[in-house]
């Protein structure tokens, strides 16, 4: 027969003191201006998915393939665990969406629309 006694010590509080560099604090303000006035923040929209598999190669091809049609059209590939997923588009409806999947029918199969994160369009180009 085996016993153990352990014994309960009372743990003291420490203190930290973090030193760090005041223009890491400067840098950070204006990393998140810069992100407000270039318009990088995301907002909730949609996405065409065009591909989905196991094949990294397979992926980037379809990518290339939607970006030979369509240069203008942001084209996003994702690895999620085990699959490659091929997205297109930040559109802010789901018609808008929709218009592109079907002028996609004759180059890709098994296409969906997805709601995701977009980058919105930057408030020059919103109105072409």
């Amino acid at each position: 027969m085996l016993l153990l006694f352990t014994s309960a010590s009372a743990q003291t509080r420490g203190k930290v003191e973090v030193i760090k560099d005041p223009r890491i604090d400067t840098l950070a303000a204006r990393r998140a201006e810069l992100n407000r006035t270039l318009g990088t923040e995301t907002v909730s929209g949609f996405r065409v998915q065009i591909f989905t598999g196991t094949n990294r190669k397979d992926a980037y091809s379809a990518q290339s393939k939607f970006q030979e049609e369509f240069p203008d059209i942001r084209t996003y590939v994702i690895y999620s665990d085990p699959n490659f997923k091929v997205r297109v588009g930040d559109f802010r409806t789901k018609a808008d969406a929709e218009k592109l999947e079907d002028d996609l029918k004759k180059w890709f199969n098994g296409m969906f629309i997805i709601q995701d994160k977009i980058n919105p369009p930057k408030p020059d180009t919103a109105d072409e």
